[in-house]
């Protein structure tokens, strides 16, 4: 008896100091590239590239910003929109204060708050998967602050979860704890390639995908943050759908028709059908033979689906403003 306990406990302190080495190093070697805004005592990490409208991407489940990179949508969308990609909190180099239940509400008063922070008074905005329904949140809150949507691979009803039980445990008080800095991150590095080939599945895994540092998504905060968005999913999703006859701004929604993460027809179809059936603008775009990583797969879709955003809504006042200017101080002068 006694003999097991001191062996267990010598496993544990052996993974702690694996886990705690490889979080040190991946860090060491992935550093924050972006800016940092201070929200309510809430230090948030994110990217930011090109000018123009600006357009705001939020990252689902397990990743962290530099998703959007990866995948070349940052790079051909910063050529004509001021990109800002944030850490959601948890992720990525972004704090989450456990005093907070991190809700999509929550999550979306938040960053309307740091967004306003850095000087934006519009932007149009766009989620993929967990992210999609902190888009939604934040279109719901302020719609006047929000130009349009643009939604990725959402899960947007409380349809049944069998992952959910297992995906939440490292945010169980005490327990979950001592898992996520010690067993969770070593287990979850061996599933790591059998995760990521069932988010690209029917496709194979993307190689630009292959350049995100899987010891930075296992490090035991974001471990911490992903655990409890997926114990959050299901109730998140029933709050945000009883208020889906309260959206007013026009919405683009693209979804992989071989998403076996988030089942299309039970959210993205439905989602589509029901804001047109309370007469608001939507759209919806279905990649064939696609899965849940619908911007590896497509990346030129989505930037179809945010151009189509930006030319319905046209151009945001401030930016009107700037361009009247420059023309009246251009004929000031003579040019």
């Amino acid at each position: 008896m006694r003999t097991g306990v001191a062996l267990g406990a010598l496993a544990l302190l052996a993974s702690y100091l694996v886990v705690r080495s490889k979080s040190a190093q991946v860090e060491r070697e992935n550093p924050p590239r972006g800016k940092f805004v201070e929200v309510d005592g809430i230090r948030l990490h994110y990217l930011e590239r090109g000018s123009g409208p600006v357009l705001v991407l939020l990252h689902g489940n397990g990743v962290f910003a530099n998703d959007f990179e990866y995948s070349g949508l940052m790079t051909q969308l910063s050529e004509r929109y001021r990109v800002i990609a944030f850490d959601r909190p948890g992720y990525g180099y972004s704090e989450r204060p456990r005093s907070t239940l991190w809700t999509p509400d929550a999550q979306a008063r938040l960053l309307h708050r740091a967004l306003q922070g850095i000087g934006v008074d519009s932007a149009i905005v766009l989620g993929h998967s967990w992210g999609t329904m902190v888009a939604l949140a934040m279109g719901l809150q302020v719609p006047d602050f929000v130009r349009g949507l643009v939604l990725l691979s959402g899960y947007y009803y409380p349809t049944l979860r069998l992952d959910v039980p297992l995906a939440a445990q490292p945010a169980i008080p005490i327990i979950g704890d001592v898992m996520r800095y010690t067993v969770s991150p070593l287990v979850s590095r061996m599933l790591w390639p059998l995760v990521c080939k069932h988010m690209f599945a029917p496709l194979q895994v993307s190689e630009r995908f292959r350049r995100m540092p899987p010891w930075m998504a296992l490090r035991p905060g974001q471990l911490r943050a992903s655990a409890a968005e997926a114990a959050l999913m299901v109730p998140a999703a029933m709050s945000l759908s009883k208020r889906l006859d309260q959206l007013r701004v026009p919405v683009q929604i693209i979804s992989g028709t071989q998403d076996k993460v988030v089942k299309p027809a039970s959210h993205s179809e439905r989602l589509h059908k029901d804001i047109q059936g309370h007469g608001q603008s939507s759209e919806l775009h279905l990649q064939p033979g696609v899965g849940h990583m619908v911007h590896y797969a497509h990346p030129e879709q989505v930037v179809v689906a945010i151009d189509a955003i930006a030319a319905q809504v046209g151009e945001p006042v401030a930016i009107r403003s700037e361009q009247a200017d420059a023309l009246a101080r251009a004929s000031e002068s003579g040019v």
